[in-house]
Parts: structure tokens; C-alpha cells; sequence
């Protein structure tokens, strides 16, 4: 079933390297300030929420306590 061989064409492959096209794609339409500033708000605020959501959050990760004791809080204290 394997030994019958048959010329199989792959020109069409061959040329495919050399073909160019003759058409282009549209031009990039060039976006408003409105829009610019847009996009440059909402990589601000994304930036602000991830540097502060790591100033919030490192306080929390820390495992250096001053004192060994856990703290008592002053209800229990009081009696």
C-alpha cells in the first residue's frame, strides 16, 4: 500500500514565497485626545490600584512582630 508513489505538485508552495500582494490594509484610524486620555486614565488607575493594594497589603505579609504576646484588647482588660 506504501510503495505505490505518487508526484504530488508543491509548486504552488514554492511560489507562495514570492507572491506579494498588491493590497493594502486600511490605515490605522489615529484615536482622539478624549480617547488617549482614556486609555491613559485607565492604565493610571490600574497601576494606582495595584501599588496600593500592595502598600495596604505588605503590612499584613510582614512576619516581624515587636512583641511575643498576642495583643489583648481593652474590653479584656477591663474585668
Amino acid at each position: 500500500m506504501f510503495g505505490r508513489r505518487e508526484p504530488v505538485p508543491f509548486a504552488f508552495v514554492a511560489e507562495a514565497d514570492r507572491f506579494r500582494s498588491n493590497i493594502n490594509p486600511p490605515p490605522r484610524e489615529r484615536l482622539s485626545v478624549s480617547q488617549q486620555a482614556g486609555r491613559w486614565l485607565m492604565g493610571l488607575t490600574i497601576v494606582a490600584g495595584l501599588v496600593g493594594s500592595l502598600v495596604v497589603g505588605t503590612p499584613a505579609l510582614s512576619s516581624d512582630r515587636p512583641d511575643s504576646h498576642p495583643q489583648q484588647s481593652q474590653a479584656s482588660q477591663d474585668h
